[in-house]
């Protein structure tokens, strides 16, 4: 086998099936998109059908191989039920990035009990749920990879941004602990902690704040790289962790920022 062979190998997920959640936007389309281009079968979780609708289309329109399910990761219900309809109709589950998110830009003073619980349920107990009942069929089926989304703010705090910086943050520690469980079963569990990147949730926080987007755009540039990211750039760092590049790597945080937290 020759080296670019060995490469090409090493990147390769043709025949796994990766699950991602907050799939129709952002991340979880870059992730998608790369994932998919990589050859696995995806499958997109969701809570907007439509917008999870279009986004298969476009990636179908591609040639790339995807599924939408809809998804609330805050219900055990849903996350029980669209387990097993993807084990149903892909016989197992390799990867899951547990990427479905929301911002809510306010201090501990401004910011309500509910929004609380919403940003807490989202991030980490989403993350959980969906582990939950994704973990028994990837030990069945000998090990996987677990991708979560953590953030810079996994690794330290952020102004008025109080129940995304401690979900964020429980993330993490989260991810520690399930690689530290579930080793044992070839299970490799990864958190990849993105720094801004140009997507619709950017766009809404700069709406909550009061800022403008294109110059918000512009003063988050000033960082070692000199420009705000994108999806394309998680998506690869998703990759790493999601193919055979990384198979001695587990309990990480990989920080895809362009050097803001340097």
């Amino acid at each position: 086998m020759d080296t670019q062979q060995t490469i090409n190998n090493l990147t390769s997920l043709e025949g796994r099936v990766s699950v991602i959640t907050g799939g129709a936007s952002g991340i979880g389309l870059g992730a998608a998109s790369r994932l998919a281009e990589a050859g696995s079968e995806v499958a997109l979780l969701d809570i907007d059908d439509g917008r999870g609708r279009d986004a298969v289309r476009s990636l179908e329109e591609r040639g790339l191989q995807t599924s939408y399910y809809h998804c609330d990761v805050t219900s055990d219900t849903d996350c029980s039920q669209v387990t097993k309809e993807i084990i149903t109709d892909f016989g197992k589950i390799d990867v899951l990035f547990n990427n479905a998110g929301v911002a809510i830009r306010k201090n501990t003073v401004e910011l309500a009990e509910k929004e609380w619980d919403l940003a807490l349920n989202v991030l980490l107990k989403g993350t959980y749920l969906l582990s939950h009942h994704v973990i028994p069929h990837m030990i069945a089926g000998d090990g996987g990879s677990i991708i979560n989304t953590g953030s810079g703010w996994s690794l330290k705090g952020g102004p008025d941004a109080v129940s995304y910086c401690a979900a964020k943050g429980g993330v993490l520690n989260l991810t520690r602990a399930m690689a530290i469980d579930h080793g044992q079963h070839n299970i490799r569990v990864n958190c990849v902690c993105p720094g801004d990147i140009n997507t619709p949730m950017l766009r809404s926080e700069c709406e909550q704040l009061g800022e403008d987007h294109d110059e918000f755009m512009r003063s988050a540039a000033d960082r070692p790289l000199s420009r705000v990211g994108t999806p394309t750039d998680v998506a690869n760092a998703v990759l790493f962790f999601a193919s055979d590049m990384s198979t001695w790597v587990t309990g990480a945080s990989l920080v895809v920022d362009g050097g803001g937290l340097a």
